[in-house]
C-alpha cells in the first residue's frame, strides 16, 4: 500500500508535493517522446524503453492516484472502457465472472456481446443483494466479481466488503467500479477489493476535456501483472497531453466533488418534494434503498450523481430535458457543468432504465439556479 504523511487532500492538490529537480518548478512537464536511449552496454538503466509501455508523464498522475486510493500500483488507460475491458481480457476462456445486471450501459454491452463470445461465462445479477452474489458465485470457477457503486443510472448501492468477503471465499477477486463514488467519498481497498477502476474521463479530470480510465491495485502479484501486459500488448496507453491534463484535475478533485455532493444532496432533497416528480434516486437520501451501506462506506458526501423519475412519463422526461437552459443535454458525467440526459434513450430497446428517468450530474454552478431552471422545465412539461 502507498504510505503517505499527508490527508488525501493536501497529496491532490499538490500532486504529492512535485518539484522538478533541476528547475524547482511545482508543475509536472509533458513528456512526449516515444522512445528512451538505451546505455552503452545496450542496457536500459533508467527503467524506460518505449512508450507504449511507460511515459514519465504517467508518473505523477499514477502515484497521486495510488496514494489517494491507498493502493500499490496504478496504469492510465486511453478510456474507461479500456481500463475495465482489460481486468477482464486478463482472464482465461472459461472463467465465469459476476456483474451487476444494472451497470454503465457500454461495458454491459461488451460484457454480454464481445466477452462471451471470447469465451468469459459472464453471469448478471442485483450486486447490491448479498444474497443474490453468493447464490452466483461458484467456487474455484468464479473468478472475478465486478461491482458498481453507486451504479449508473440508479445509483444501487453495494456493500464492498461484504461482497469481497464472499468473493474471496469463493476464490475470486473483487473489482470496483468507483468512478462515480471517487476516492473524496469511498477508498475500495480499504473495504477489501482488489482492484479499483474509475473512468477518469469524469469525476478524476474533471473538466470534459480528456477521455482516460485507470485501475489501482491493492498489490502487485500475477493477477495484476497479466493486466499490465494487457494494456502494453492492446496499446490502450494514454497520451502524454492526456495523462498532464488528467494530474491537473486530480490537483482541484477534493473541492470540485465536494461541491458537487453537497449540491446534488440539496438537489435531491428540494426535488423529493416536487409535484411533478415520482421519485428521486439518490444514495444521500434517508429512505432511499441501501442508504444506510452508503453511509457506512462512503465519507464526507454521496456524490454529484442523482437521477430523477417524471410523474407523467417518458414523454414529460424527454420535455423536461428539452426545456432545460441551465442544464446541458449532453451525456458524460462529472464535469463543471451539470448535465441531463434522457438515458433510456441513449441505451436503446435493451436498455432496464425506466423510460420516465432522468439522469442529472451536477456541476459547480449555483445551486438554486440548477433547481428554478428545472423546476421550470418540469413544471411545463405537467402541462
Amino acid at each position: 500500500m502507498t504510505d503517505h504523511p499527508h490527508r488525501p487532500e493536501t497529496v491532490a492538490a499538490g500532486a504529492l508535493g512535485y518539484e522538478d529537480a533541476d528547475s524547482g518548478a511545482i508543475i509536472p512537464p509533458i513528456h512526449p517522446s516515444t522512445t528512451y536511449v538505451r546505455d552503452p552496454d545496450n542496457a536500459y538503466s533508467r527503467g524506460r524503453v518505449y512508450a507504449r509501455a511507460d511515459n514519465p508523464t504517467f508518473d505523477t498522475a499514477a502515484r497521486t492516484l495510488s496514494a489517494l486510493e491507498n493502493g500499490a500500483d496504478t496504469l492510465l488507460f486511453a478510456s474507461g472502457m479500456a481500463a475495465a475491458t482489460a481486468v477482464f481480457m486478463a482472464l482465461e476462456p472459461g472463467d465465469h465472472v459476476v456483474v451487476p445486471d444494472v451497470m454503465y450501459w457500454a461495458l454491459r454491452n461488451w460484457l454480454h456481446g464481445a466477452a462471451t463470445r471470447w469465451g468469459l461465462r459472464v453471469e448478471g445479477v442485483d450486486t447490491a443483494d448479498s444474497d443474490a452474489v453468493r447464490a452466483a458465485l461458484r467456487p474455484g470457477e468464479t473468478k472475478l466479481v465486478w461491482v458498481e457503486t453507486p451504479a449508473n443510472p440508479l445509483w444501487t448501492v453495494t456493500d464492498i466488503a461484504a461482497v469481497a468477503g464472499l468473493a474471496h471465499e469463493a476464490g475470486a477477486r473483487l473489482a470496483v467500479d468507483s468512478t462515480v463514488a471517487t476516492p473524496v467519498h469511498t477508498r475500495p481497498l480499504d473495504l477489501g477489493a482488489d482492484i479499483v477502476m474509475h473512468s477518469a474521463t469524469k469525476y478524476l479530470n474533471g473538466h470534459s476535456d480528456v477521455i482516460a480510465g485507470t485501475l489501482t491495485t491493492a498489490r502487485k502479484d500475477e493477477a495484476w501483472a497479466r493486466i499490465k501486459a494487457v494494456q502494453t500488448q492492446q496499446g490502450g496507453i494514454l497520451g502524454s497531453f492526456e495523462a498532464w491534463l488528467l494530474q491537473r484535475g486530480l490537483r482541484t478533485l477534493f473541492a470540485r466533488v465536494r461541491w458537487q455532493s453537497a449540491a446534488a444532496q440539496g438537489l435531491a432533497e428540494r426535488l423529493s418534494a416536487h409535484p411533478a416528480v415520482s421519485d428521486v434516486l439518490y444514495p444521500g437520501l434517508p429512505g432511499f434503498p441501501g442508504h444506510g451501506i452508503a453511509a457506512r462506506q462512503m465519507t464526507g458526501g454521496y456524490g454529484g450523481m442523482l437521477s430523477i423519475r417524471v410523474k407523467a412519463g417518458a414523454p414529460a422526461a424527454i420535455a423536461t430535458a428539452a426545456g432545460v437552459t441551465v442544464w446541458r443535454r449532453a451525456t458524460s458525467l462529472g464535469g463543471v457543468e451539470s448535465l441531463i440526459e434522457h438515458r433510456a434513450s441513449i441505451e436503446g430497446p435493451t436498455s432496464p432504465v425506466p423510460g420516465n428517468l432522468l439522469r442529472l450530474s451536477v456541476g459547480l454552478e449555483a445551486p438554486d439556479d440548477l433547481f428554478e431552471d428545472l423546476d421550470r422545465a418540469l413544471n411545463r412539461a405537467a402541462g
